[in-house]
């Protein structure tokens, strides 16, 4: 339970703590870049740094790199605890994402008013279940990098609940995936490619 309780603090507080901080700092300032990438397990070994790199480019790529963004990355009983609070899901999951702006349209960048607005919200990537997922001849973060641009696509309010809405989140992590491919000389297929 106390480890519950400290996850959902720790979510708290990445929505927050750069937030105030900058707001206590200047609050005229224009909004600083931060991604902060958390790694909340031991169940698997990650390198934070290829992560990052990619995100970083995502977000470039999304147009929204003047947005904080939390990437929280847990293991399997992490991640089925929040599934089954958030979702009413006893299982295990590759990403959950939890929008700072609720209610945006498929693809809308949010337009703040104020400067502790610039929050995207965080992602939560169940490293763990990634892994076990992860076929023989797949690399580890090629599917971390797809997972959290799905779960990036998530919180810029693309959903997956219809074929029409599917079809606008796969079209739009293709192509996201298709530049950061060009960028990387990665070769990344959406995560969504296979649901209806």
């Amino acid at each position: 339970m106390l480890h519950f309780l400290g996850l959902i603090c720790l979510l708290f507080n990445l929505k927050h703590r750069f937030l105030y901080r900058r707001f206590l700092k200047c609050p005229r300032c224009p909004p600083e870049m931060s991604l902060v990438l958390r790694n909340l397990q031991r169940a698997i070994p990650l390198r934070r740094v290829p992560l990052r790199q990619r995100m970083e480019i995502v977000r470039s790529i999304l147009g929204v790199q003047k947005f904080d963004l939390g990437i929280i990355c847990v293991d399997n009983k992490s991640i089925q605890h929040i599934n089954r609070i958030y979702r009413e899901k006893n299982i295990p999951t590759d990403v959950l994402s939890f929008p700072f702006h609720e209610n945006l349209k498929a693809g809308e960048i949010p337009q703040p008013d104020f400067p502790d607005d610039y929050n995207l919200g965080d992602i939560f990537l169940g490293v763990e279940y990634i892994f076990q997922q992860c076929k023989e001849n797949e690399d580890y973060y090629d599917i971390l990098t797809v997972t959290a641009t799905h779960g990036l696509c998530h919180l810029l309010g693309f959903t997956h609940n219809t074929e029409a809405t599917w079809q606008k989140m796969y079209q739009k992590e293709k192509q996201v995936l298709e530049e950061l491919s060009r960028r990387t000389g990665a070769r990344l297929q959406p995560l969504s490619r296979d649901l209806f």
